[in-house]
């Protein structure tokens, strides 16, 4: 018990409270950079979180919530087309030309679903879950690999961001059948903080890219993808949805009955033929206000209270270059009322954290020293430096950031300059 609610308290991405960059890219000879958006072919609307990737290959990145991407092909590849992959919709392909500093527009079809094929299965919601857990020795990867990965971090105090932190961080992502953890080294990273905005309270996020990696359910089971766990939920199908050019099955859980610790709300998507986990959706239970709030928050002046209004998570699954299923992208959204009486002050704070893996690789597979391993205990943004250098990233594929982030930072850069001088 008590492994599982320390789990669930990373899982949770503590947030420390303590009183108190536009984006662009650089060309280079050795890669060709393709900018887009990804929209509905119907609608016409953007859609958010879509996997880009070369077909077949090891290279890829996310769509962000406004359906922009920006992704680099090495040359030495020798790539000509990128793939479009995203839930409900056919798997597209676009062709890769070098952008003009204009995104392209990308249009991609939803799947309609035909009853032939649809393939019924006689076991009930949870056996599915089960059988699931079963397979993760044959569907996911047992032997250990190197990724490279985006990470990104944002915390707002209403419309306002507070600070933007962003790491290229180096994985070595363990088998999916050991107990060995994890381990994650940055690479380099920048981050911009309004200390004006913050002046009443600075909040910062414990963990980092380290903790976004406990997101991964199959990896790391215990509260919501285990044996042990389905006792605590009740499943129910929900439908089918096509993934990845796949069928998968959408069952969603809650919990079954009330637990000392909270329990999480959500989707599985499961693969028809494999039955891989491909995606999971869910949110925390935090309708007892009280015990949500003990859950999330480490650290806090006397006084105030900080409430959880709302979480999200998402965690999604492709296959890398060996056809096993790998961790692909991590979101976590949480929402907070602050409310500080002594000090006549109230407000609230959005806190999200992304990362996306941008490369996979079976070469050179290496444990990363404990030494430089970031831990579950460390502040990304005090271990980063203020950047304002435009093509910081190099050749590294991140994830574009949204316009409201892209102009948060553009803001926090002229301050910061401004105060610097």
């Amino acid at each position: 018990m008590r492994n599982l609610v320390k789990r669930m308290l990373q899982i949770g991405m503590i947030v420390v409270l303590v009183a108190s960059f536009g984006f662009a890219y650089g060309q280079n000879g050795s890669y060709t950079t393709v900018y887009g958006i990804v929209k509905d072919a119907n609608t016409r609307n953007a859609v958010a979180f879509a996997n880009i990737s070369i077909p077949n290959g090891n290279i890829g990145t996310v769509t962000n919530s406004e359906g922009e991407f920006l992704i680099k092909v090495p040359k030495s590849l020798n790539a000509s087309e990128l793939e479009i992959s995203h839930v409900g919709y056919k798997n597209s392909t676009l062709k890769i030309e070098e952008s003009n500093g204009k995104p392209g527009v990308y249009f991609i079809e939803p799947h309609v679903l035909s009853l032939q094929e649809i393939i019924v299965r006689p076991e009930s919601p949870d056996m599915l879950v089960r059988m699931a857990i079963s397979d993760i020795s044959k569907n996911y990867a047992i032997a250990p690999a190197m990724m490279e990965g985006f990470y990104r971090e944002t915390i707002k105090q209403r419309r306002d961001y507070l600070s933007v932190s962003e790491a290229v961080v180096d994985i070595y992502k363990t088998s999916y059948t050991s107990y060995d953890n994890d381990r994650v080294r940055v690479e380099k990273g920048r981050k911009g903080t309004n200390i004006k905005k913050a002046d009443t309270l600075l909040v910062k996020l414990q963990g980092g890219p380290s903790v976004a990696l406990l997101l991964d359910v199959v990896k790391n089971p215990d509260y919501l993808f285990s044996v042990e766990s389905l006792r605590d939920y009740k499943y129910e199908m929900s439908g089918v949805v096509n993934i990845n050019n796949k069928l998968n099955y959408i069952i969603s859980f809650s919990p079954a009955y009330e637990q000392p610790y909270p329990l999480f709300f959500g989707k599985f998507y499961i693969n028809q033929e494999t039955l891989a986990l491909t995606m999971a959706e869910f949110s925390m239970d935090i309708s007892d206000k009280a015990k949500a709030e003990s859950f999330f928050i480490k650290k806090k002046p006397i006084g105030l209270k900080m409430v959880p209004t709302a979480t999200s998570y998402l965690v999604s699954y492709k296959t890398g270059p060996d056809g096993k299923y790998y961790v692909n992208y991590v979101r976590n959204e949480m929402k907070f009322k602050a409310d500080w009486k002594k000090r006549w002050f109230n407000s609230y704070y959005t806190v999200m954290s992304e990362m996306a893996i941008t490369n996979i690789s079976k070469a050179n597979v290496a444990k990363i020293p404990f030494d430089e391993t970031f831990k579950t205990n460390m502040v990304l943004n005090d271990r980063i430096q203020d950047l304002q250098d435009q093509n910081f990233w190099g050749e590294s594929n991140i994830i574009e950031p949204e316009q409201s982030i892209e102009n948060a930072i553009r803001k926090i850069a002229k301050y910061m300059q401004k105060n610097n001088n």
